[in-house]
């Protein structure tokens, strides 16, 4: 091997074990960092929906396909509800579920579990009604309030789906008791055939408009939607509903349906996560959002949604960042894994950079003292010999001609020494100290 390349790699192997240490310890605490962090997301996290063909389920999927391109599967869990949605979170039993304003009893406790991705959107509640049935029953085909319902057959959802709940409440303070009507309990689809075939008077959704269910109702001769003429003194009642006009038109502009504005009440739907969710499966959640609650829709503006308003938990701070600032300033040059890695590691690089700069500061005297300890170690070795030289003359026992080969052995041993070419100069000390003492013993041979 050359001796130029063979002393270049004795360099870099002096300088890899001068750094070496700060290098483990550096990569240590990233290492600690990472695991303490956690920045990378789970490949699969469970969405709590709804029942089959409803709004909640066709969101669902959107979501699923959306997170699809980051490598996150998205296990679409059915329910009835936006009750059994809250229970199931509650119970571990999903990462994330959509949960309306009203409909289920939120408490305090869930302030430190559960926590919010803003609300969505507006849904309404729908009650439809079979003309026939209030020919019928009212001698009318129209009918005006909730109290004109005594002596129905309505189908207001199952008990998970919150619909029973909110829908007791507003015939409460309509003064209708129970035993007024006849309600049940049936799922959407089962009770929509049912309510087609005129086995129901009336059924109760409360869904967002993309429903299959709503869509097709609302089409459906014979068949009309109660118009809540008191839906302003309803949100004035119950801080969690609000006042919604469905457009004249709106359904279809050629059939002008409906034939005229229809006031209704709506609730806002929440995208609800367990706190123990990872911050980034939070943050992308929050972003889709965006994208498909964004644009404007029956009861909203462009933009209007997802807002922060209207939650009964705390706004998580992945979704006030989604909705006030838009996606991370990485994320729109960067893979999302490697923008996610850089984000939630930022600081503690930082800090460990921070620690590392000023103990980087040894590695250069550390090198310096490995290869000058090379050369320096032979030092106490000629001091030795030196010292036996001029006390020869009262030690008799030690000839100068043995402290002559000595020095030859060590002179021998120094020429071996490689080192770098810049600190060749302390080598060739040696050598010339070693002549020095050879030309001291030599006077007193």
């Amino acid at each position: 091997m050359p001796k130029n390349i063979r002393y270049t790699l004795l360099s870099l192997r002096d300088l890899a074990a001068s750094i070496g240490p700060f290098a483990l310890l550096t990569i240590a605490l990233l290492a600690l960092t990472y695991w303490w962090l956690n920045p990378t997301p789970p490949k699969r996290v469970v969405l709590a929906t709804g029942p089959e063909q409803s709004a909640y389920d066709e969101f669902g999927k959107r979501y699923a396909e959306a997170l699809q391109r980051y490598g996150i599967e998205v296990e679409l869990l059915r329910s009835e509800g936006s009750s059994d949605n809250l229970a199931l979170l509650r119970n571990g039993k999903a990462d994330l579920g959509f949960v309306q304003g009203g409909t289920a009893d939120i408490g305090f406790d869930d302030e430190d579990a559960i926590t919010s991705l803003g609300s969505l959107f507006v849904e309404p509640l729908w009650l439809f009604y079979r003309e026939d049935a209030a020919q019928r029953l009212r001698q009318s085909d129209t009918v005006s309030h909730l109290s004109e319902l005594r002596g129905w057959h309505v189908n207001v959802g199952t008990a998970g789906s919150g619909v029973p709940r909110l829908f007791s409440t507003l015939l409460d303070v309509n003064r209708i008791p129970p035993g007024a009507l006849q309600l049940s309990e049936m799922e959407q689809t089962p009770a929509t055939v049912a309510f087609l075939e005129g086995e129901l008077d009336a059924v109760v959704f409360a869904s967002a408009p993309e429903s299959l269910m709503v869509q097709m109702l609302l089409q459906t001769p014979g068949i009309r939607l109660l118009n809540f003429a008191q839906s302003e003194a309803y949100s004035r009642r119950f801080g969690y509903l609000t006042p919604v006009v469905l457009p004249q038109g709106v359904v279809d502009l050629a059939a002008n349906n409906p034939e005229h504005d229809m006031r209704l009440v709506a609730s806002t739907t929440s995208l609800l996560a367990s706190t123990e969710t990872h911050p980034a499966i939070l943050q992308l959640f929050a972003q889709t959002a965006m994208n498909l609650h964004g644009g404007a829709g029956w009861f909203s503006r462009t933009r209007e949604y997802p807002s922060l308003e209207h939650t009964e938990v705390p706004v998580s701070q992945e979704a006030v960042r989604a909705i006030t600032k838009g996606p991370p300033f990485l994320q729109r040059y960067l893979p999302f894994w490697l923008a996610n890695l850089i984000e939630r590691m930022w600081l503690a690089m930082g800090l460990i950079i921070a620690l590392a700069l000023p103990l980087s500061r040894i590695v250069p005297p550390l090198y310096t003292f490995r290869i000058r300890s090379r050369v320096f170690r032979w030092y106490a070795e000629l001091r030795d010999i030196e010292q036996r030289a001029e006390a020869h003359d009262e030690d008799d026992g030690e000839t100068v001609q043995s402290l002559l080969d000595q020095l030859d052995t060590l002179e021998s041993k120094a020429e071996k020494i490689v080192v770098p070419l810049s600190h060749t100069d302390e080598l060739y000390a040696l050598r010339n100290n070693i002549h020095l003492v050879r030309k001291k013993l030599l006077r007193k041979a």
